[in-house]
């Protein structure tokens, strides 16, 4: 292959992996704004998260006030797993609560816990 066709070749490769790579925080944000759009879901639905029943949330109608208000989730919950293991088994730090275990219960699906935490962690 002579320099100039190998030089073309590499450069339009080169090109394609740029331009590819450059659209992945495109997509990746993407799939962040619809999973917190599932949490969200998740958290206000009666039949599934129910969070309003209990807790003053964000944009929330007639909240509830047995828990505590979920503001500032990323400042009291600094690391991800210790909330999203408060979602999935309250019980296991607090065996009075009255806060369901929703992921030992198997109220809500791993992916909808996942989904509530990264709801949860823009409020």
């Amino acid at each position: 292959m002579r320099k100039t066709a190998r030089f073309a070749t590499t450069a339009v490769s080169l090109a394609a992996l740029v331009a590819g790579a450059s659209m992945l925080p495109m997509a990746a944000a993407a799939a962040d704004a619809a999973t917190v759009k599932m949490g969200k879901e998740v958290a206000y639905d009666r039949k599934k998260g129910n969070c309003l029943a209990c807790h003053m949330m964000d944009d929330g109608v007639s909240p509830g006030d047995i828990g505590p208000p979920l503001i500032a989730m990323k400042a009291r919950f600094p690391d991800r797993a210790k909330l999203r293991a408060q979602i999935w088994d309250p019980t296991a730090n607090n065996p009075s609560t009255r806060m369901p275990p929703f992921g030992k219960y198997k109220a809500l699906s791993e992916a909808e816990i996942d989904a509530v935490v990264d709801y949860l962690y823009t409020l």
